[in-house]
């Protein structure tokens, strides 16, 4: 799993998105993510990160182990 891949699965779904990745183990699949978007503005933070779930599909039950998310609007 490479930054970029993540980045773009994540644009597809909130096209506003400003992501930061850092792998954090260099294996590619311990993540911490940045995450500003306009599609956050009124949302919730667990509804935020359910955006990002979402947006990141199956790779969170194979290819991504662990998350680290910040999200926010601005």
């Amino acid at each position: 799993m490479k930054a970029e891949d993540i980045c773009s699965r994540i644009k597809e779904a909130l096209p506003t998105a400003q992501i930061e990745a850092v792998d954090l183990t260099g294996g590619g699949d311990h993540w911490r993510l940045k995450v500003v978007a306009e599609e956050f503005q009124g949302k919730t933070l667990i509804q935020q990160h359910q955006m990002v779930y979402r947006a990141l599909g199956d790779w969170m039950k194979e290819a991504i182990h662990a998350l680290s998310l910040d999200t926010s609007a601005s």
